[in-house]
């Protein structure tokens, strides 16, 4: 392909970027390579702010160049599939997390832990040409250790620790997967949170030495 054709086969795209480290956002005009055979392209439809984001585009690390267009929990709709693509075709959703890519061969990956990978894609563009929803990114860091240690199976008892963002999502997966499952937390006031609106079997006050030992009691413990 020419340079001239590889130009125009080109996506255009828009976004919000920061052009410096003020936090301040611009509207962004930009383009995207070509689909390629192994790729989708999405029309984004949600898209969820992290605190990284907020460190991404401050650089409160001092690593990163602007301009630089923020975001990696994404939701959207599949509207041009690779011919290599085979989980997803055009008008289907598809969520999109922190990394687009990896290298593929490195042992990491091959055992579905990309986000070891030293050449990973990051979602989040930074223009040297190199991202909604929360389950892309608090979601994958509840749900992967779970199925990394078996934490998945019906029956099963998990005890979640916290009920705040992560929490929440905890309990839903696991429910889903038809555990049992015990909030902990340090706030009496989540009970009703924890029981009546996510349907935890049970709920214990981290620092209730009372309520502890009756809940053992009930465990036979």
């Amino acid at each position: 392909m020419s340079e001239l054709q590889e130009e125009n086969s080109r996506q255009i795209a828009f976004g919000w970027a920061a052009t410096d480290s003020s936090g301040i956002l611009h509207p962004f005009h930009f383009t995207r390579r070509a689909n390629g055979h192994n790729d989708m392209t999405i029309k984004i439809l949600y898209c969820g702010i992290c605190h990284s984001d907020l460190h991404l585009i401050k650089n409160d690390f001092g690593i990163f160049s602007y301009p630089i267009v923020p975001g990696h929990e994404i939701v959207g709709v599949v509207t041009q599939v690779g011919s290599k693509v085979q989980k997803f075709e055009v008008q289907e959703k598809a969520g999109v997390g922190g990394i687009i890519g990896s290298c593929g061969s490195y042992h990491q990956c091959q055992n579905e832990l990309e986000n070891y990978c030293p050449k990973r894609i990051h979602t989040s563009t930074i223009f040297d040409d190199g991202g909604v929803a929360p389950l892309l990114g608090a979601g994958i860091t509840v749900f992967s250790p779970m199925k990394f240690y078996g934490l998945e199976k019906p029956g099963m008892h998990v005890g979640v620790v916290g009920l705040g963002g992560l929490g929440h999502l905890a309990v839903k997966f696991a429910k889903a997967l038809g555990m049992k499952v015990t909030v902990i937390s340090t706030s009496p006031g989540k009970k009703n949170e924890a029981i009546q609106h996510l349907e935890a079997d049970s709920f214990i006050v981290s620092y209730d030495m009372k309520q502890i030992y009756e809940y053992d009691q009930e465990r036979g413990k």
